[in-house]
């Protein structure tokens, strides 16, 4: 059963087609600040890849992908979770070089998401990926990449207001780093990582939060949240969070890491119990050293935009299927789901 929740004295922030105008204001001037920031060249991307190529995101392991059969190709195909893993290869197959990187439009459906006020079974992202080198591999790195990311999130919120003066969400530049051991320990009370996130995100509300390490085990045994083993670094990777006035929680736009070398994959490989992906053609490319040291992530543009625009459901700015007591609650608030 999906779970919404209208705020109190919520209202739209736009009517339907300003809505649509900011969306694609957004985009456009995100991207262009993206990837000026982080040196990034656009390519396409797929919607669907083979599914014993191992290239598909297993996200928490118990996600299923939408698959089928194609009769012509003699193969089953898989509908991406995330991009995660293909967008290593395109920068090999590409001939992409250090310090340059790529970044896409990933359209990717999750049908096993519950939904609620910020998740959908329809994904959209930017999809980034770049080559660095193995000196690289540092929180240094990685943090000042987050902060890069966080300029172009303010940069562009601060266009957005002036194209439209009625949307009046403030977002900082100031980024607050916290490992995922620290938050555990300085709220000892709290079992659950979101609700360590959001008790953080109260007291930082206005600043831009760096969560780091996320996918290993914290001392308690249990991990913050779920990571793959097969594609982020879980030493050197994070998300990027916000608060959400309009929702009072923390809100996460950005999962991003530096990538997992060869000592990495086969080391959560092994914590994961997953060592026989090892076979499967990406890992044994990485395994043998033959894919480029990377950094990269994923930035949701549907919540960009709602967390920009203030809207209170994701549903106002992307298009998907809802359940009858969701669009029955939306209706009767008011709000029109794309």
């Amino acid at each position: 059963m999906a779970k919404v929740v209208i705020p109190a004295g919520y209202k739209t922030p736009l009517p339907v087609y300003e809505t649509q105008c900011a969306i694609e204001f957004i985009k456009k001037n995100f991207q262009e600040n993206l990837c000026n920031a982080l040196n990034l060249r656009r390519v396409s991307a797929p919607l669907f890849v083979e599914e014993a190529s191992g290239l598909n995101d297993n996200l928490n392991g118990f996600e299923r992908p939408v698959s089928f059969d194609v009769p012509d190709v003699g193969a089953d195909s898989v509908v991406v979770h995330s991009l995660a893993k293909w967008k290593r290869l395109a920068l090999k197959r590409y001939g992409f070089h250090h310090g340059v990187g790529l970044y896409t439009d990933m359209n990717a459906i999750r049908r096993d998401e519950e939904l609620d006020n910020i998740h959908s079974v329809y994904v959209d992202q930017w999809d980034w990926e770049k080559i660095i080198s193995r000196e690289e591999r540092t929180p240094e790195y990685i943090i000042d990449t987050v902060q890069r990311i966080v300029n172009c999130v303010y940069v562009t919120n601060e266009m957005l207001k002036i194209q439209f003066p009625q949307l009046k969400t403030n977002l900082s530049r100031e980024l607050v780093v916290i490992t995922s051991q620290e938050l555990a320990d300085r709220y000892p009370e709290l079992e659950s990582g979101s609700a360590r996130e959001t008790a953080f995100l109260k007291e930082n509300k206005d600043k831009a939060v760096f969560l780091m390490q996320i996918g290993g085990k914290l001392r308690s045994g249990k991990p913050h949240d779920g990571r793959a083993p097969d594609y982020d670094d879980w030493t050197l990777n994070g998300d990027i969070l916000y608060w959400n006035d309009v929702l009072q929680r923390s809100f996460e736009i950005s999962s991003m890491g530096i990538r997992v070398d060869e000592a990495a994959m086969a080391r959560q490989l092994e914590l994961s119990g997953c060592q026989s992906r090892a076979e499967l053609p990406f890992h044994k490319a990485l395994l043998a050293g033959e894919l480029p040291l990377t950094i990269g992530g994923g930035i949701g543009q549907s919540r960009l935009c709602m967390l920009m625009m203030g809207c209170a459901h994701i549903g106002e700015v992307q298009c998907s299927i809802w359940d009858e007591m969701t669009r029955t609650t939306c209706e009767n608030a008011g709000i029109m789901l794309l």
